[in-house]
């Protein structure tokens, strides 16, 4: 469950301001570590910086360097994604989410992570 602050913001970022750094951070490390949990594994990365990163997705581990598969955004688009108020498929296509690697499309399938 998101903050009230947080989900205003996230439902209308452009009418609500930003809520205080501390409270968002929370609410994007909750929802990238609820992620993690729903898909253990360490194939894909989501990174949501400065806030998170966190691996998932059975299969084969990255250790060293730049992972094959990364899922980049800022706090917005990951919590409007997390919420289901974004599809992965618009994300991508606006150029909100960097994504690269064969396996990266797998976390369209395990958004929503929170619900509202």
């Amino acid at each position: 469950m998101l903050p009230c602050e947080v989900l205003e913001w996230v439902t209308d970022p452009a009418g609500t301001p930003p809520p205080p750094r501390a409270v968002l951070a929370a609410a994007v490390r909750s929802s990238a570590r609820a992620l993690a949990d729903k898909a253990p594994g360490k194939t894909v990365e989501v990174r949501i910086p400065p806030f998170i990163a966190v691996q998932c997705i059975a299969g084969p581990a990255h250790t060293r360097g730049t992972p094959p598969n990364v899922f980049e955004t800022d706090p917005l688009t990951w919590l409007q994604l997390a919420t289901g108020q974004l599809l992965l498929d618009a994300a991508l296509s606006r150029g909100l989410v960097d994504a690269s690697g064969s396996r990266v499309g797998e976390v369209a399938g395990l958004l929503p992570v929170i619900s509202l």
